[in-house]
């Protein structure tokens, strides 16, 4: 990667120069290489001399001279620069030798650039409570913990993912509670469209009957218990809900290495096991008054018992509940100290589909888990108790692991107030964006999403003879999930949605399309059959030099979005790629002309074409031949 090499260089040569002048580095210099924005100040630039003037007490212009020269004595970074040039205060600016790297394929080479040397990282996302049918909020997190994975794949990292299971929870329970006493009458093809309807019934039910909620708690304690009727029920919805999520995310591209059930979690004494290592931290303690008597809790370490005791936000620590109910938390850190290997206990498998393990009562071991680095992909709101899980490795001396922790946070997804009016929601308040809420049964399906894009996308082609629309609809669904900051909440408009111009994954479909047909008709051409694809520096104009330059920038982009965990950046790249390609294809006619221009220009489309591939595979788009 060019980059890492002119840092490298650059670098090591800041190093020569201080030595020179007998000063010591200071560890928080950096060398910052950027791209210019105008081609005349080259490929890349860095301002090195400029931070280097004060502490060698010399104009920049002469430090960055007296760099030049080093530089280019050095070789320009194995060659692959044909000049370094000095430009006012202090700018270093170098020119990438085009020839060199094209013929060093750089490419295509692969972009490991994460600083953490480790050999496997777990990935947990999707996590959708099996209670009903999943919705656009729900496809968000697992198109961006896929893309997280593929990612982490490309640079040479171990995954693995997993799928965690909450069949113990709240939400399974009020679901077999509204199959057990509420009424429907209507007819459903999903399971899941039924379960979806019933929970909002449940929850409405709840208001003018109490003790339905009673009859929860029950569920509750036979669901963790086991074995009974009713947690024979929870269980057959539970797995019959997941199949129809699985099937779903099938669609998207997306799949998971295993299935994590909670209810594991506790057969398999995981959280009797997690709870006497806390027993022995000092930090976890069972509240003797207040309301939150009989509850055991996690404390922040520095905190006291007693400044705390009973202030309302302590309830977010709770791990047992007086009735002896664990909560959500308590069963997530026992299942991060199993991520970790850090437990002595662990989970038995069996085989749930193609290369799909899930967590069973009777099965067979299997090397899962004992990861190096974990990663769960969780909404905002998830923020506190993602904390506590690390509070609860840093109080049991765990502080590498905790430091390996990471959660991607991303904003939710609402609704446009059209698409929120085209629901039946009430938007006469004016509200900008209306949240999605499944006890109320307000939200897009996953299904009737991809239903609904897929029929759009068939009535705007002309020709079907290719990739099918429903792979395209899921293609463009995807591509507008990722393309938004993580932090961004997603306002979910039906209408914009659908577009398929603009920044959007049918617009890269279609940009790679035409390189395919290019390369394609190359090959048919009985004139153009002789001519072998190669690159010639010399012959470069504008819009092509804008196309290599922007592909020769892929390694660092991708090592950006990895080093971030942010599939937007990649978003982003593979629209500017797509769009300097379309330019290029505008400008710059491929197929006519002389051969070794026409080699030359065949030489570029493929280097595109290779490139956005690796790119579209990474977001997990498809790369097709024909649309």
């Amino acid at each position: 990667m060019i980059h890492n090499l002119l840092t490298a260089e650059i670098e090591q040569l800041v190093d020569v120069l201080l030595q020179e002048e007998g000063v010591e580095r200071p560890d928080s210099l950096k060398v910052i290489t950027e791209h210019p924005a105008l081609k005349e100040y080259g490929d890349y630039s860095t301002n090195i001399a400029m931070m280097l003037a004060k502490m060698l007490r010399k104009p920049p212009l002469h430090i960055a001279q007296k760099l030049q020269q080093l530089i280019e004595e050095q070789g320009n970074a194995r060659g692959l620069f044909a000049k370094v040039a000095v430009a006012p205060p202090g700018f270093l600016n170098f020119y990438v030798n085009w020839q060199e790297w094209a013929d060093k394929k750089l490419h295509l080479a692969p972009a490991n650039s994460m600083q953490e040397k480790k050999s496997k990282v777990l990935v947990e996302h999707t996590s959708i409570n099996p209670n009903k049918a999943a919705h656009v909020g729900h496809l968000r997190n697992s198109c961006i913990g896929d893309s997280l994975s593929r990612m982490l794949r490309h640079a040479g990292y171990q995954v693995e993912v997993h799928n965690y299971i909450d069949d113990l929870g709240n939400q399974l329970a009020d679901t077999v509670v509204g199959i057990l006493h509420t009424q429907t009458e209507q007819p459903y093809v999903r399971f899941g469209d039924f379960c979806w309807e019933t929970y909002a019934k449940v929850n409405q039910a709840y208001k003018d009957n109490l003790s339905l909620l009673e009859e929860r708690s029950s569920v509750l304690h036979a669901l963790e218990a086991g074995n009974s009727n009713l947690a024979w029920v929870g269980s057959l919805v539970a797995e019959r809900i997941v199949l129809e999520q699985l099937e779903e995310m099938k669609h998207f591209g997306i799949s998971y290495d295993v299935l994590v059930w909670e209810s594991s979690i506790v057969k398999e004494g995981l959280w009797d096991a997690a709870f006497k290592l806390l027993q022995q931290t000092g930090l976890f303690y069972k509240v003797t008054e207040g309301k939150l008597a009989g509850c055991w809790v996690l404390k922040q370490a520095g905190e006291t018992v007693e400044s705390k005791e009973g202030a309302d936000f302590q309830a977010d620590k709770v791990l047992v509940r007086s009735n002896g109910i664990l909560t959500y938390t308590a069963k997530d850190i026992a299942y991060h100290l199993w991520k970790f290997g850090i437990l002595p206990n662990d989970f038995v498998y069996k085989k749930w589909d193609d290369g799909l393990w899930s967590t069973a009562s009777v099965g067979r071991k299997k090397a899962i888990g004992h990861a190096d680095a974990v990663i769960n992909v969780i909404d905002h709101r998830q923020q506190y108790p993602q904390t506590m899980v690390k509070s609860a490795l840093n109080a049991l001396g765990y502080e590498e692991q905790a430091n390996q922790l990471k959660h991607v946070s991303y904003g939710v997804v609402s609704l446009s107030p059209e698409t929120a009016a085209g629901l039946g929601i009430d938007v006469s308040d004016g509200k900008s964006a209306y949240a999605m809420s499944g006890r109320q049964g307000i939200g897009i399906k996953v299904a009737d999403l991809l239903e609904h894009m897929e029929s759009v996308i068939d009535a705007k082609r002309s020709r079907k003879a290719g990739i099918s629309s429903k792979s395209i609809a899921a293609a463009a669904i995807r591509y507008y999930l990722l393309k938004y900051h993580l932090q961004t909440e997603v306002v979910f408009d039906l209408q914009q949605a659908t577009e398929v111009t603009g920044n959007s994954g049918v617009y890269l479909l279609y940009a790679y399309t035409r390189a395919n047909s290019i390369l394609d008709k190359a090959k048919k051409e009985t004139h153009l059959q002789g001519i072998t694809p190669g690159f010639d520096a010399a012959k470069l104009e504008l819009p092509e030099y804008s196309l290599l330059r922007h592909i020769a920038y892929w390694p660092e982009a991708l090592g950006a979005a990895i080093k971030q965990l942010a599939p937007s950046l990649i978003c982003h790249y593979a629209f500017e790629l797509a769009s300097l390609f379309n330019h290029f294809y505008g400008s710059c006619s491929v197929l006519k002309g002389e051969q070794e221009l026409i080699a030359h220009r065949l030489w570029i489309t493929q280097a595109y074409k290779d490139t956005l591939h690796q790119a579209l595979q990474v977001l997990g788009l498809p790369t097709p031949k024909r649309m």
